[in-house]
């Protein structure tokens, strides 16, 4: 079986299958549980998003140093990159967080993780490859889960739809976050990236967060504190390890395990009831992850380069 390419110093290291599906799975339900947040917080939406990053951030960066990272020995065009990412993931949580507002948290985290279908397809463009079989069925049930995920809301509440066109925005920009920090991730580790990406990000939020007029300064911190601890340090965190492990394509349907634990979130603690089509597109959406798991030996599911294939 042909072998991915590999690259002199990149810094990807293979893990189990087992342990990168861990880490996607946790990752996605730690991420799930951000909008549940950002509507508990008594800031503004934006400025929800720069505390994400502000209060992460010291965490990241002494870890990254602690794991030998020196700002001053990335080469130019990774920091470049990752600038370029942060700046990417600035404007996907500017817009995800004023649209969580605005819709759904079943729409929210369907809509927000747009990426779970775009990013997939990214992957086959790069690799020029088109999908196996399988694959492609894979791609298919996920989109017809995600659709009938969706379906129901917003036929019965057409007021989300401009909640729900920034949550698309949102989805397109953490689709090019996925594409240029997988890039960095050949060079460098997941916990330096991550904190060197978040550090771009905090600016350009800011500056949005003061020309919306938002409230920036909390009178209560819990929320924030758990937005930055749950969603930042650890979901982000596992997501930036798996974009090195992983193919685009797991990587896309996995992201589609944040609407299914955010409609449950949405069910209990907001009263959007989940019914038999719910559940349905939630089960489409469970085997189109069994199917991708099961091709992790087809040549066309596109490891990461660097990484062989098992």
């Amino acid at each position: 079986m042909p072998k991915a390419r590999s690259f002199a110093g990149s810094s990807r290291r293979t893990a189990s299958p087992s342990l990168t599906l861990v880490a996607l799975v946790v990752g996605n339900v730690a991420l799930a549980f951000g909008p549940l947040f950002v509507r508990m917080a008594d800031v503004g939406p934006v400025a929800a998003a720069f505390w994400r990053l502000a209060l992460a951030a010291p965490v990241l960066v002494v870890a990254a140093v602690a794991s030998g990272w020196r700002p001053g020995h990335s080469r130019r065009g990774v920091l470049w990159a990752v600038a370029i990412g942060g700046l990417c993931f600035a404007v996907d949580l500017a817009s995800w967080h004023v649209g969580i507002r605005k819709t759904s948290m079943t729409n929210a985290t369907l809509f927000g993780n747009s990426a779970s279908l775009i990013f997939p397809l990214y992957g086959f463009v790069v690799a020029r490859a088109w999908p196996s079989r399988t694959q492609g069925l894979a791609l298919v049930l996920a989109l017809v889960g995600a659709m009938l995920l969706m379906g129901r809301s917003l036929h019965i509440a057409p007021e989300h739809f401009a909640g729900d066109l920034l949550c698309v925005l949102a989805g397109i920009f953490y689709t090019l976050y996925f594409a240029v920090m997988a890039r960095a991730r050949d060079t460098m580790p997941p916990v330096p990236a991550l904190a060197a990406s978040t550090l771009a990000s905090l600016g350009p939020l800011l500056l949005i967060a003061l020309a919306m007029g938002e409230q920036v300064v909390p009178q209560q911190w819990g929320p924030l504190i758990a937005l930055a601890l749950v969603s930042q340090v650890v979901g982000q965190s596992l997501m930036i390890f798996a974009l090195g492990q992983a193919s685009p394509l797991i990587v896309g349907i996995m992201l589609l395990i944040q609407p299914i634990v955010g409609s449950i979130i949405g069910a209990i603690g907001y009263g959007e009831r989940l019914d038999t089509i719910d559940w349905l597109g939630a089960g489409l959406v469970g085997l189109a992850l069994v199917l991708v798991r099961r091709t992790r030996s087809d040549t066309a599911e596109l490891a990461p380069e660097g990484v062989e294939k098992a």
